[in-house]
């Protein structure tokens, strides 16, 4: 790629926050694009999209979510192409690819015909859910985290890790019409997760699984909404399965370097104090 701007969709959040300070830190020029960041950018307000894509020679996208995203992603990759995007590097999931989910397949799809070159990246459970979803981190503060996701398995990874993968992607060659699935080194169920960030902190936390409905009626309970509480607890839900009790090499294939450990994560994030009480 040459020096023109990378633009980073969802540049304020969990991902994207990080894809721009590795991109800065290589030296390149990353453009923030949300509802709030360096540049204006909503799903939901076409007008946005035009102005966001201006001058920029690559893409980093976190899909709509909602239920057109497919039809709104098409429809942006191609305002993209035609106004000089390039590259596009998609932030996909691998529980989608679990689960069989045709509707976030199809906004793979959108993005793989856009005539733009292309990398999808499918990561795992995000190690950072414990410290910056609501959901987990109020849970884990409380001292009792109630989850429907029974002893399943899965190979949390570190946001850092996505965002160099991502970074590489957009930034290298080698890497267009290619799909990524990336993960943690090792397999740990949540059980497992909330143990370490207790030993960690030297806290009494509790791991308790519950059922699907008892956990959407718990959220409920908590404030959230009915319909994301079933939405989480359908999510999470797959997690019981046990089908993401594999690793994935898109990490190494991409870094050339083993993934982040979850106990390097609990050990940067405990300093911080977000599971203090």
């Amino acid at each position: 790629m040459n020096d023109s701007p990378i633009l980073v969709i969802g540049g304020t959040g969990k991902t994207g926050r990080r894809v721009v300070e590795q991109l800065s830190e290589r030296g390149a020029r990353p453009l923030s694009a949300s509802r709030s960041g360096e540049r204006r950018f909503d799903w939901q307000d076409k007008n946005t999209w035009a102005p966001a894509v201006a001058g920029t020679g690559a893409a980093y996208l976190v899909d709509s979510q909602g239920e057109n995203a497919a039809e709104l992603m098409a429809e942006f990759v191609d305002v993209a192409v035609q106004a000089g995007v390039r590259r596009l590097v998609l932030l996909s999931a691998r529980a989608w690819e679990q689960a069989g989910d045709d509707a976030v397949f199809a906004v793979e799809r959108a993005v793989r015909d856009s005539g733009a070159g292309w990398t999808v990246l499918r990561p795992t459970w995000f190690a950072q859910n414990f410290s910056e979803e609501p959901f987990l981190r109020d849970a884990i503060v409380s001292g009792e985290v109630r989850l429907p996701t029974a002893e399943g398995p899965e190979p949390f990874i570190d946001a850092e890790d996505i965002a160099a993968a991502a970074a590489v992607a957009l930034l290298e060659d080698g890497h267009d019409g290619t799909t990524y699935a990336l993960s943690g080194p090792r397999v740990m169920t949540f059980g497992d997760c909330v143990r370490e960030i207790a030993e960690a902190t030297g806290r009494d936390i509790s791991y308790v699984p519950v059922s699907g409905v008892e956990y959407a009626d718990h959220l409920v309970g908590r404030g959230y909404d009915r319909e994301y509480a079933e939405f989480a607890a359908d999510l999470l839900g797959e997690v019981a399965k046990g089908g993401g009790g594999y690793l994935s090499d898109g990490v190494r294939r991409l870094l050339g370097r083993e993934p982040r450990d979850f106990t390097a994560y609990v050990k940067d994030t405990v300093p911080s104090g977000v599971w203090t009480v």
